[in-house]
């Protein structure tokens, strides 16, 4: 979709000087504002290959502030291909224009579809799927958060040669396709860790069916109660990594990811002298949604 450039930022802090690590961060946020970090990992491949098969629709799914709505509206838009959004939530209909994530996804072109939370839990049974050709005609389909086979190619080029320097990678998960990706692209003796923003250990299973090595692990302990809960301690932390390295974080997938890191080096997980390298897999567009409901509960903003 467009030339990439990606840098490694160090982070200085002294956390990482007292116990002799050394942390970079792989600024894939900085690809595009709403095409970002992994987003445009698994769109690369499947815009190609929904164009070489002559379709002019894209379709998918997610919640209210889903990164990849966003960002699905946003590649088709550039790509020249319709989109049309299957949204969890049937009460957002008469609502959608409050939210900041829906709007700018409309706002480029997305269609919306809004059904309940039963019915959404079916979204991959034959008759939905059929029932949505009939009302929008053929499309290509791309599954909630983004992951298949051609999503896990794009992922496969996070990693570059110069990375193999690192002994550690790390990332936060959410369907498991970033992981399998990176996990695929390490060298063997690097070690992957994957901080998953969900409860539960299914996601196991997902990445087994996708990746050919055994040098990962999910570091499960860092979900803060689930998908999109956050806490005053999580908070803290991105505000104060943001003061710190001016490297903003979102709360639902790099912000725990590196909340837990943090913790496992003040628990000396890690060797002095390790070198680690984090990936920032973008997000930021879903902060001011994010903040909107802080607001209500009368807890701390997020800092961009």
């Amino acid at each position: 979709m467009f030339a990439l450039k990606i840098e490694n930022q160090p982070v200085h802090l002294p956390l990482l000087k007292e116990k002799k690590v050394s942390l970079s961060i792989k600024r894939e946020d900085l690809i595009h504002p709403l095409i970002s970090g992994n987003k445009y990992r698994k769109l690369k491949y499947n815009i190609l290959e929904a164009k070489s098969q002559h379709f002019d629709t894209l379709l998918t799914f997610g919640g209210a502030y889903s990164n990849h709505i966003a960002a699905t509206a946003y590649a088709g838009k550039l790509s020249g291909i319709q989109t049309i959004g299957v949204i969890r939530g049937d009460e957002l209909a008469v609502k959608w224009h409050e939210n900041s994530t829906l709007k700018l996804a409309s706002t480029h072109g997305m269609r919306f579809k809004f059904v309940d939370r039963r019915a959404y839990r079916d979204k991959e049974k034959p008759e939905f799927l059929n029932g949505l050709k009939e009302e929008f005609g053929q499309y290509y389909m791309l599954p909630e958060g983004g992951t298949n086979t051609l999503a896990i190619r794009g992922c496969e080029e996070i990693l570059t040669h110069e990375d193999a320097c690192f002994e550690y990678i790390c990332c936060a998960v959410g369907t498991g396709g970033t992981l399998s990706g990176i996990v695929n692209a390490s060298n063997p003796e690097q070690q992957v860790l994957g901080f998953p923003a969900v409860k539960g250990n299914f996601l196991n299973e997902d990445i087994r069916k996708f990746v050919r090595k055994e040098n990962w692990t999910l570091k499960t302990e860092y979900h803060f109660g689930g998908y999109a809960k956050v806490s005053r301690e999580l908070i803290a932390f991105i505000n104060d990594f943001q003061r710190e390295t001016h490297i903003s974080l979102d709360p639902i997938y790099t912000g725990k990811m590196l909340f837990g890191l943090f913790e496992m080096i003040r628990n000396d997980y890690f060797l002095a002298g390790t070198k680690i390298l984090a990936v920032h897999t973008g997000g930021l567009q879903g902060i001011s949604g994010m903040n909107k409901i802080l607001e209500k509960k009368n807890l701390p903003l997020i800092a961009v």
